[in-house]
């Protein structure tokens, strides 16, 4: 009777228990973000904590690309793309065939001036596959789309001015037949904008632009920010001085999410120009922010700014993850995005609200965020005064995170966040604007932040504020993460290992030696054979990494702003150039 009781007891809470949705995953990865809400989360299952230390190198393959390679691989229709750094060649392999022979290269032959407009590497973020088209950009701001099968161009679209100081790096996001892209060169005094094309001709059919009039930030009666600091008219000009907004930067270069349900994407503005920012009095609308749109007209709906008159390039430009969460008592529909400026946001995505904002890291610059008004709190302490060094800014311009993805797991309700430990000591002097050449006018001394290490991957809980665990890492970890149904989450490190780690509590399940140091953003899909594998591009380089890419002098304490000194030792443990890796359970096929 006792043993009945007990089995059915065990009966009743195992039909009790919370069960997770597992839809079926198509074993694709189509765009860099994964799915449109950028949870780099993957359903396959085949690759589990108690398998993957069985991991063996599928595909190898070095690209003969020597700068930063950051992008994600794209795997469609038995297809895999990557897009490489300046001058952008795009490697496609047959997942169809042994082996993963190359199937076809396109070079884009970019102008070779575009690297001198290039702040931090000449680098690329990945492509887009749609409707039998690959997408992506090139540094001398071209958007290209080329037919997936063969490799040929279908059609090009110039965006952006080299003279100017403009690029583009980011990665494509496609959304109702339309490619969506913006620019990079913030440090440059360039104009911020997002552009949608045509994905079928690579016409023009909308442009925002980040600072200026209402009718260039396509702003107009439906657009409702929550807070009152961002409601008024014509504020990115109000709040510039005179002519100011022309150079304000405010550029899009990060990931770009959209809620099909809501019909809204939301885009990051990043720092306003100069980073001097007495040179520049007043908010800086609409830098430092973050923005959702109408994805057919551009329209603005409403706009947070998480750094008003952004004070150390903390930009705005992190990506925002789309997840719906139990949310004191009920389900909302939350944006989170981990920020430069130190705190993981919580954000109500159908208004603007933000429900809570927490340090991540060690935070100096400010004390926190005013829910009621949406302010951030800055320490007057830390601002920067030209002709003055204001030292121990944590964190430093790089910010708790700068641009490397995290992902989500639904399973475990985990936010996992690459991101690095640094602090710095900043001088601020006059920058003078000339058109194509660096207007920042600060130069930094970056140095770790508590503890000594300089990288930290972090489980964060959005719901409790909280880490759940961390791993500390020597170098920043500087390129992005992926979770999968499997319970391993995946991450590289600068030094060049190639680590899976338990989704539950990071303890190490598997690492693998590449050839050189990761910055790339990893991905998991099925092949023609069925089974799972996981891809990385190894290839250091970056902001941290260009001490070695371009083989800077770490005795310059400027070079790469203030970052190549930071990481000196770093061309000890590791080589330039660029290497695809493939692993799979059954290894090379």
């Amino acid at each position: 009777m006792k043993l009945r009781r007990l089995l059915f007891g065990i009966l009743a809470l195992v039909i009790a228990a919370p069960t997770i949705a597992q839809p079926v995953d198509d074993g694709e990865w189509r765009t860099a973000g994964k799915d449109p809400g950028l949870t780099r989360f993957s359903n396959l299952r085949q690759i589990t904590a108690a398998n993957v230390a069985q991991l063996k190198v599928a595909l190898h393959f070095p690209t003969g690309l020597e700068r930063g390679h950051e992008a994600a691989p794209i795997v469609a229709e038995n297809t895999m793309f990557i897009v490489g750094p300046f001058p952008n060649i795009v490697f496609a392999f047959d997942l169809g065939k042994p082996g993963f022979p190359l199937k076809w290269t396109f070079d884009p032959k970019p102008q070779a001036s575009a690297q001198g407009v290039a702040c931090c590497d000449t680098v690329n973020r990945g492509g887009a596959y749609a409707d039998g088209r690959l997408f992506f950009n090139t540094l001398d701001n071209h958007t290209i789309a080329l037919n997936a099968k063969t490799g040929k161009e279908l059609w090009r679209t110039k965006l952006g001015e080299i003279k100017l100081g403009e690029s583009m790096t980011m990665a494509p996001q496609v959304v109702k037949g339309k490619v969506l892209v913006g620019n990079s060169g913030g440090e440059f005094g360039v104009r911020g904008w997002i552009t949608a094309l045509d994905a079928a001709t690579g016409k023009m059919l909308w442009r925002a632009y980040s600072t200026g009039p209402d009718k260039d930030v396509l702003i107009g009666p439906n657009f409702k920010p929550f807070y009152k600091s961002d409601q008024g008219k014509d504020l990115g000009v109000q709040t510039w001085p005179p002519e100011a907004w022309k150079i304000g930067g405010g550029t899009v270069w990060g990931f770009i999410s959209y809620d099909p349900e809501l019909d809204l994407i939301y885009h990051g503005t990043g720092n306003p120009g100069p980073w001097n920012p007495e040179q520049r009095p007043g908010d800086n609308k609409w830098t430092a922010g973050v923005f959702a749109r109408r994805p057919d007209t551009g329209e603005a709906i409403w706009h947070y700014q998480m750094s008003p008159h952004d004070l150390h390039d903390y930009d705005g430009v992190n990506e925002n993850v789309l997840v719906d969460l139990d949310w004191q008592g009920r389900k909302r529909k939350v944006l989170l995005r981990a920020d430069r400026n130190g705190y993981v946001y919580v954000m109500d995505r159908t208004n603007g609200q933000v429900l809570s904002a927490t340090p991540f890291v060690h935070t100096t610059t400010s004390t926190g965020v005013d829910l009621e008004t949406g302010a951030l709190k800055y320490n007057p302490d830390k601002d920067p005064r030209m002709g003055t060094t204001v030292r121990s800014i944590c964190p430093g311009g790089p910010g708790g995170k700068d641009w490397q993805p995290p992902a989500w797991s639904p399973r475990t309700q985990l936010l996992y966040i690459p991101h690095q430990n640094l602090c710095q000591d900043a001088y601020t002097y006059q920058a003078s604007y000339i058109a194509g050449t660096p207007f920042v006018g600060v130069d930094a001394k970056m140095y770790p932040g508590p503890g000594g290490h300089r990288g930290v991957f972090t489980a964060w809980d959005p719901v409790k504020q909280r880490k759940a665990w961390e791993i500390k890492e020597n170098f920043p970890v500087w390129g992005g993460a992926l979770a999968t149904a499997g319970d391993v989450v995946f991450y590289g490190t600068m030094d060049g290992w190639f680590k899976a780690v338990s989704a539950r509590d990071g303890k190490l399940l598997w690492q693998f030696k590449t050839e050189s140091g990761i910055i790339g953003q990893p991905v998991t899909f099925r092949a023609a054979d069925g089974q799972q594998y996981v891809a990385i591009l190894a290839g250091v380089g970056g902001w941290p990494g260009a001490i070695v890419s371009a083989a800077l002098d770490p005795r310059d304490q400027t070079a790469a702003g203030g970052f190549a000194s930071f990481m000196r030792d770093l061309p000890a443990v590791t080589q330039r150039g660029g290497h695809l890796y493939v692993f799979g359970l059954q290894g090379a096929k």
